[in-house]
């Protein structure tokens, strides 16, 4: 956990890394061995879940790291796997989009189920790559997009219309049976950067970008279409998050506020200008 305290401001902002939103072991389990990954898609992360009380806005990002090597665990059993396999397994064993769907729906509703969270959770949706020619290690590239796409060069990830698919569906589930005062609301960013594959380091993802070497079995070598460019791009994020806090925290009481505090200002000035007028004329 990483903590930034803006006193100034009475703000204090946390990242809490908890890269699949469930409980995580390492431990051999079952026919599983140790020092694989674990993934108990039924049990919410206990790294959030222990200081959610304490938060005002709660922000989930996350989705990528299901594409890593991972068990699956799912009533106690052995259900599926990614990047890893047994023939102990069951038939069709559960795939790593359906255990995101699963941890996504364990999570959000182990949110909006605790008695004492009354905060605003925002739900930051899928962010998508832009890989063309292959994958980030058989030649992908986005190194020659140096503008925003136009509708006609978009080209859909199926894999991430299906995990953005996965979120809206456990959002969807959650914000009907929400058990709490707290509030659920969407940030909806996975169709917008579609468009924006000039936002990623390409190329540029260290020092020195590799454009002469050849990586593994001598394809070109890899390059960073996930990840953005900062600043770049993903600025964007910010507005967008910034103008759904204004939405939501600013409450009747605070605008009436506002309000009210304009109309004085108003009239202090129109009062100003009475008079100076009178002033003037005299």
């Amino acid at each position: 956990m990483q903590k930034w305290c803006f006193h100034a401001h009475s703000v204090t902002l946390i990242r809490v890394w908890s890269a699949w939103l469930v409980n995580v072991s390492s431990d051999a389990f079952d026919f599983a061995p140790a020092n694989l990954t674990k993934l108990h898609l039924e049990q919410a992360d206990m790294a959030f879940m222990d200081v959610r009380p304490r938060f005002d806005v709660l922000v989930i990002s996350c989705g990528h790291w299901f594409t890593k090597q991972a068990a699956f665990v799912r009533g106690k059993k052995l259900v599926g796997g990614q990047l890893w396999g047994d023939l102990r397994l069951p038939s069709p064993p559960l795939s790593s989009s359906d255990a995101f769907s699963i941890a996504m729906t364990t999570a959000i509703t182990a949110i909006t189920g605790h008695a004492q969270y009354k905060g605003l959770t925002i739900l930051r949706t899928y962010s998508p790559d832009h890989y063309e020619g292959g994958a980030w290690n058989t030649g992908g590239s986005c190194s020659d997009k140096v503008r925003p796409l136009n509708v006609s060069q978009i080209l859909h990830s199926p894999y991430t219309d299906l995990m953005r698919r996965h979120q809206l569906e456990a959002f969807t589930a959650a914000q009907r049976n929400i058990k709490n005062s707290s509030k659920l609301r969407l940030l909806d960013i996975t169709p917008v950067f579609a468009f924006r594959a000039d936002g990623h380091p390409g190329l540029y993802s260290t020092r020195e970008p590799k454009v002469r070497k050849l990586g593994l079995h001598d394809k070109p070598p890899s390059q960073d279409c996930v990840h953005w460019c900062m600043p770049g791009a993903v600025d964007t994020w910010n507005d967008l998050f910034l103008e759904l806090l204004k939405r939501e925290l600013l409450t009747i009481s605070t605008w009436n506020a506002i309000l009210e505090n304009s109309i004085v200002l108003l009239s202090r000035i129109r009062d100003g200008k009475q008079r100076h007028s009178k002033l003037h004329c005299d």
